[in-house]
């Protein structure tokens, strides 16, 4: 039984370090998923910050041109249908290449 005892004493030491070299493996690898999960949130959060920026300062273009009394804004939407219209159509006339002279 004394052998035993002997034999068992060096291998609980050697599984205690083996535990604790992996205990301070885990605690490395969470500390590394914690960083990126916090770089990636960090990084979408700066991302709707700016989308949401650039939604306040079109909220506030559109607030301006409501509440300017001289503007008109019923020419302006017809400006914009106007657009509209050239922008379906094309510039510019017409090539009619379907009718080409064959050679």
């Amino acid at each position: 039984m004394e052998g035993y005892m002997a034999l068992m004493i060096p291998i609980l030491g050697i599984l205690l370090g083996f535990f604790g070299v992996w205990t301070n493996h885990k605690e490395k690898v969470a500390k590394l998923q914690t960083k990126a999960v916090a770089t990636e949130t960090a990084e979408k959060a700066a991302q709707y910050a700016s989308h949401i920026q650039r939604l306040e300062d079109r909220v506030q273009v559109l607030e301006r041109i409501v509440t300017d009394r001289g503007y008109d804004i019923a020419t302006q939407i017809e400006a914009l249908r106007d657009q509209r219209r050239v922008d379906e159509n094309g510039p510019g006339v017409p090539l009619g290449l379907d009718k080409k002279e064959r050679v």
